[in-house]
This record gives C-alpha cells, sequence and structure tokens, in this order.
C-alpha cells in the first residue's frame, strides 16, 4: 500500500515546494518593486514645463545629456557628438583618474574602438600591445594566443593607464565644437509626466543648476548614485582586488596577460606601461586584510608571494615593501532596466561583471555601437514616441555580445577560484589541461574572451566541453565509485555555475533575441 501511494507523496510534495517557492519569491519581487520606486523618488526630481517644451537655464538646448566621462561617457560623447548632435557632458571630476582597473581592453574591444573612430587614444599613452595569456598552475604553465589570424596586424589587446586612455578620449570629445565638457556633480533626473527631461546638477563653484535635453544617458560608473531611478540593481561583489605596481619586472611571457591560479584564487598580471606591471591579487569576500596595519603586506609575503612565477618573485616584494596597496571591491550586476522615456543608463552603471576577464571596456565599446547605429535614422530626438522605441531596441541587440562576456567572466571566476570540493578542484585542472590541449580547445575559449566571437551557444559548448573532458579523465581507463561520483559532482557543479548566471543574464534574449527592428542599420563588417 505505502509502495502504490509513493509517487502521490512525491507529486504531493513537489507541488507544495512549487507553491512555497512561489509565494517566496512573489513577496521578494513586491518588496524589491516597493524598494525599487522609494529609490526612484530619492534621484528623481518632478518639474513643471510650459508649453511641453523643457529650456535649459544656462546653456543652449543640447540634443544628449551625457552624466559621466569616463571610458563609456567620454567615447559616447565623441561618438555622438561626430554624427552632429549637440552633445552637454557633466563629469564629476575633469582631473586624470587613477584607478587599478580598466587596463586592459581585449581586441574585440579594441575592434569597436576603430569603429568609433577612438583607436587613436591608444597611442602616446605607453600602452602595450597585448596578444593572449599565459596561465599558471602548478609550477606548469600554457600560453594561449589570441586568434589574430584573420585581422589585419595592428589589431591586438591593448593595455595603458587606465586614466591616460580616458583623458585622450576627453581631450578628443571636446575637441569637437558641438560637444561641451563641464565638471559638475548631477543630484537628480528631471522627470515630467514620466518621461526624464533632463537633470539637475551642482557646478564645481557650487551653483545649482538645470540642464534640459530630449535624451539623458547615464554613464556615472560602478558607484551610481542615479542607476537606482533606472533599473532594478542587485549588486553582487565577490571578492576584492589588491592591486600594485612592479617596477623594471620582466614578465614571464611577454606582451601577454598573465593568470595564476592560485589558492585561495587567481592573481593578475600584466603590463600597463613599458616599465610598469599591474598586479591584482583578487581576494574572496568583502574584507581584505588591514593595509595600515601591516597585515595585508604579510598577507601578500606568506600567502600570494610563494605562489608567483620565479621572474616576478622579487619585483612582487619590492612593490610590497614600497608600500602602494590598492584595494577595490570586484562587483557584478546583470543588466536589469527600468524602461524610462527620455534615459538610458550605460556601461557600468549599467552592467557589471567580474573584472577577471577584463571585458567591461569591449562590453561598454559594443553597447555604444548599437547605440549609434539606432539613433542614426532619427534626425530629431524630440520626437519622444519614436526615440522610445529605438531606446527599447537597445536593450535587446546588446544582449548576445554583453551576456556572453558577462557569463563567461562569472563562470570563469568560479571555477579558477580553489575549492576543498573534489569535484571543484577536477573542474578546474580539468580547465586548465583543456585549454593546454591547444588547436580549436583553445581557440574557441580564448575568441569567446577576447570579445572576437561573442557566441553564447559557442560559450555553453566550451564549458560543457571542459566538464566532459574532466569526467572522462576520471572514468578512464577504469572507473571506480569514487570517481564515477566525483565525475556526477562535476556534472552537477558546472550545471550550477553556469545556469543561474544565464538565467540572471535573461536566457531568452540571450539565445533567441527578438528579430533586428526594420530601422536598425549596422555598418557591414570590414
Amino acid at each position: 500500500m505505502a509502495d502504490q501511494c509513493m509517487p502521490g507523496w512525491i507529486l504531493a510534495a513537489l507541488f507544495g515546494l512549487s507553491a512555497i517557492y512561489y509565494l517566496v519569491t512573489k513577496k521578494k519581487e513586491q518588496r524589491a518593486n516597493k524598494d525599487l520606486l522609494e529609490a526612484r523618488s530619492e534621484s528623481v526630481n518632478s518639474i513643471a514645463t510650459t508649453s511641453g517644451e523643457c529650456r535649459s537655464s544656462n546653456v543652449s538646448d543640447v540634443d544628449v545629456i551625457i552624466v559621466g566621462a569616463g571610458v563609456a561617457g567620454a567615447a559616447l560623447a565623441h561618438t555622438l557628438g561626430k554624427d552632429g548632435r549637440q552633445v552637454h557632458v557633466i563629469e564629476r571630476d575633469l582631473t586624470e583618474p587613477d584607478r587599478i582597473v580598466g587596463e586592459l581592453l581585449q581586441p574585440g574591444g579594441y575592434l569597436k574602438l576603430i569603429e568609433l573612430g577612438l583607436e587613436d587614444c591608444v597611442e602616446k599613452i605607453d600602452a602595450q600591445r597585448v596578444f593572449g595569456y599565459a596561465l599558471f598552475k602548478d609550477g606548469k604553465h600554457t600560453r594561449l594566443s589570441y586568434p589574430l589570424e584573420k585581422f589585419h596586424s595592428d589589431v591586438a589587446g591593448r593595455s595603458f593607464h587606465n586614466g591616460r586612455f580616458i583623458q585622450r578620449m576627453r581631450d578628443k570629445a571636446g575637441s569637437l565644437p558641438n560637444v561641451q565638457l563641464e565638471q559638475g556633480t548631477v543630484i537628480s533626473l528631471l522627470e515630467d509626466k514620466g518621461t526624464i527631461r533632463g537633470v539637475q546638477y551642482k557646478t564645481k563653484d557650487g551653483l545649482e543648476l538645470k540642464a534640459f535635453a530630449p535624451l539623458t544617458i547615464v554613464c556615472d560608473g560602478c558607484f551610481s548614485n542615479l542607476r537606482r531611478s533606472l533599473c532594478n540593481p542587485n549588486v553582487d561583489v565577490p571578492s576584492c582586488f589588491v592591486g600594485m605596481v612592479l617596477e623594471n619586472c620582466q614578465l614571464p611571457c611577454a606582451n601577454h596577460g598573465h593568470v595564476i591560479l592560485g589558492d585561495p584564487s587567481p592573481i593578475l598580471m600584466y603590463p600597463i606601461s613599458s616599465t610598469e606591471v599591474r598586479c591584482l591579487v583578487d581576494v574572496p569576500g568583502q574584507k581584505v586584510p588591514s593595509i595600515s596595519s601591516g597585515e595585508m603586506a604579510k598577507y601578500l609575503k606568506t600567502v600570494v608571494a610563494p605562489q608567483l612565477p620565479p621572474e616576478v618573485y622579487d619585483a612582487f616584494l619590492a612593490a610590497v615593501d614600497k608600500g602602494h596597496i590598492r584595494t577595490m571591491p570586484n562587483r557584478s550586476m546583470p543588466a536589469a532596466p527600468y524602461p524610462t522615456p527620455g534615459a538610458l543608463l550605460m556601461g557600468d552603471a549599467f552592467n557589471m561583471r567580474h573584472p577577471l576577464t577584463g571585458g567591461g571596456m569591449t562590453v561598454a565599446l559594443s553597447d555604444i555601437v548599437v547605440l549609434r547605429n539606432l539613433l542614426r535614422p532619427l534626425p530629431n530626438l524630440n520626437d519622444a514616441p519614436t526615440l522610445c522605441k529605438y531606446l527599447e531596441s537597445f536593450y535587446t541587440l546588446r544582449k548576445p555580445v554583453a551576456s556572453t562576456i558577462n557569463t563567461l567572466a562569472g563562470a570563469l571566476y568560479k571555477v579558477f577560484c580553489a575549492s576543498p570540493d573534489l569535484a571543484m578542484k577536477e573542474m578546474r585542472q580539468a580547465c586548465f589541461d583543456y585549454l593546454s590541449l591547444g588547436g580549436v580547445f583553445s581557440a574557441g575559449p580564448v575568441s569567446l574572451l577576447s570579445g572576437l566571437n561573442p557566441r553564447p551557444l559557442s560559450l555553453v559548448a566550451h564549458f560543457f566541453a571542459v566538464a566532459i573532458y574532466g569526467v572522462g579523465r576520471l572514468l578512464l581507463p577504469f572507473p571506480s565509485p569514487k570517481r564515477v561520483w566525483i565525475g556526477a559532482r562535476l556534472i552537477s557543479g558546472a550545471s550550477g555555475i553556469i545556469f543561474p548566471i544565464i538565467r540572471a543574464e535573461g536566457v531568452r534574449q540571450m539565445f533567441f533575441p527578438a528579430t533586428v527592428p526594420a530601422y536598425y542599420r549596422a555598418p557591414p563588417v570590414k
């Protein structure tokens, strides 16, 4: 009797769990929506207009207001200005930034830079050409070259000082007569009947002003104080980077980025000038050892230094002793836009991924190309209904490229981190050995990493090929019960890594994007 009822009990339990999950999820969504509305009210001010028109109080009317002049904002300002738009850029600080990330531009990003006419911005800043990666694990290493055979000889990755690169783009954008760069802090967006009409900001002299435009694009970076009015942010901080500059250091593989699969997590190194190498030590979690108390220096010398290649060991210790150690939280945030007429989010204010793979600038520049091609058929941005329709397409058209790079970053970080779990250890080793095979086994993943072939199906195929390769190594030549169990855990672990990231990115738009709108006219690929 009990056996006959068992299927019914299981089915009833599943239905019960499904109902509980639905109710909990529904409550979370309602709470999130309530928080979102409260957040929007803090960063959006309502305004009254006369005859439906908005006028700027201190400058002539413009087509576009851009909040922020980092990589995304400066590149966007030049791109729209070159297309004849009147652009007003408001940046909190126009002096040269000093950051420890945003220093490695993948070849796919460099191609976008060429497409935007900004390739000269990596000149005269001592930028270094990057031709691939060197991957280190347990004293062994393998070289992974970018598949650049079909491209012009100038196409490669570029690494540089982030601030120098940004200043070059700001200077180029500011050289256009229809682009105005102003130093100021945007306080809030100005809204009228559900449409964003402009911004309220404070100048560097402390004067509060309002500026109006039919389109406001928010690019104020990872610390954005305006994003809550335009999206539902779900920011995760899986780790922090500890950054230093190694001086007069020769890397084992010249003109390559270096990834050391250390314990507990990866260590990155790449040249940022002809005499400097950036070192980024990943520390899991949101807390790092104290720099002021000396705990950080001790951690770097005793835990990190012994895991480094001997060629960089002395330079690393010298950098620690010099004391110029900086930290930065690594954020990831799926794009979850809150469609708002008259406004758009871009750059790190809109979408972030773990910086392990250096894909952030590639995504931002790719987004700018998409937006430029969308807006080109629109001579007049004051046509609000048409503009809104065009902007809605932006979120769909960007998905395949952006989500592939985002998913790869999140998945690789989890695989590259050390773990006590036997299945994850096997996955990590399988990934290293799979890439070491060379040929299509390395060219495929590296083309995804470099932004040269950002296709979602290719990403999933290679990810599970690594998992199957790992299982095959476990089961051959003679499988034992323990090895079979670890293999099953490995496949389960691989699914548990990649599918939640894909779900967060949006499965439908990532793999089955809507038909490209008829008004979207992308230029042919050269």
